[in-house]
C-alpha cells in the first residue's frame, strides 16, 4: 500500500523525531525554568510533564514506525 502512495519514510521519521525532541525539550526546560521562578499552578506542571511524555513517545514511535516497521512491510 505504501509503495503506491509514494511515502518518504525517512523524511517522516526525521520530522517525527525532531517534533518529539522539541516537545520533550519544551517540557524539560519549562519545568526547570518554572521551578526556579517559584510555585506555579498545577495545570502548568501537568502541561509540561505531559509534553515531555508525549515528546518522548512520539520520538520513539516515529523512528520505529516510519524508520523500521513500515519500510519492511512495503
Amino acid at each position: 500500500m505504501g509503495h503506491n502512495m509514494g511515502l518518504d519514510y525517512a523524511t517522516y521519521a526525521k520530522r517525527g523525531f525532531l517534533l518529539g525532541l522539541a516537545l520533550f525539550l519544551f517540557g524539560a526546560l519549562g519545568a526547570i525554568v518554572a521551578s526556579r521562578i517559584g510555585p506555579f499552578p498545577g495545570w502548568e506542571r501537568t502541561l509540561l510533564s505531559d509534553s515531555m511524555i508525549l515528546g518522548f513517545s512520539l520520538g520513539f514511535i516515529s523512528v520505529f514506525g516510519f524508520g523500521i516497521v513500515l519500510p519492511l512491510t512495503d
